[in-house]
């Protein structure tokens, strides 16, 4: 399956969650395709930091460039395509390429409204007989029950035609930073940790056993 993780919008927490899922789904035994096609390579940075580490599994990210040598068919491979609209032609083709598209949504009103309009450009970017899914979620979500900012973008984002979304969240969490900084998933560095637990949750929710 090729599932792209993008938005418009800069900031919206693409690069971790491509290389969060990827390093999930190694886990999980299964066979990772990453691409980074955005020219900021954030993607590109941290699975620098994660081979000089020296860390277990190793991650391989490719981008625009380069081409694997593939031993097997891609409908044995998960594809995680992390890319923006700082690459808008990589952008079309990965939709035009994709089985899903996944797109993460910090709470906020510019928000929705960037969401609003990735999603006229999907349609107007997929193939007519292409049987994509579009999903979406709220991303760094407020972890005070009384902010509501978070409730209100993911009532909005219902309101959205052609998209599923998904009712766990991703929250605004110091270990997501950390360990992205460090080269580690969030279960790695800390398996235990609030931050983990939300990953797998919605880890699951993209790839069912």
């Amino acid at each position: 399956m090729i599932t792209v993780i993008g938005n418009l919008k800069g900031g919206s927490g693409k690069s971790t969650i491509t290389f969060n899922l990827a390093l999930w789904l190694i886990r999980e035994g299964k066979d990772v395709l990453a691409y980074d096609l955005d020219p900021q390579c954030t993607l590109s940075d941290v699975v620098q930091v994660r081979k000089e580490e020296h860390y277990e599994p190793a991650l391989t990210v490719y981008n625009r460039y380069q081409k694997p040598q593939q031993k097997q068919s891609i409908e044995d491979i998960e594809v995680l395509i992390d890319v923006g609209t700082a690459n808008m032609n990589g952008m079309k083709n990965a939709i035009s390429r994709a089985d899903r598209i996944v797109i993460p949504v910090p709470p906020s009103q510019a928000d929705i409204w960037s969401t609003q309009r990735f999603l006229y450009m999907i349609a107007s970017t997929i193939k007519k007989d292409q049987p994509v899914e579009v999903v979406a979620f709220i991303n760094r979500a407020d972890t005070h029950v009384s902010i509501r900012e978070s409730d209100e973008a993911e009532e909005a984002l219902r309101t959205l035609p052609g998209i599923r979304v998904l009712s766990v969240r991703l929250c605004q969490r110091t270990t997501y930073r950390r360990s992205f900084s460090e080269g580690l998933a969030v279960f790695e560095l800390d398996v235990i940790s609030k931050a983990s637990a939300e990953f797998e949750e919605f880890a699951r929710c993209l790839y069912p056993a």
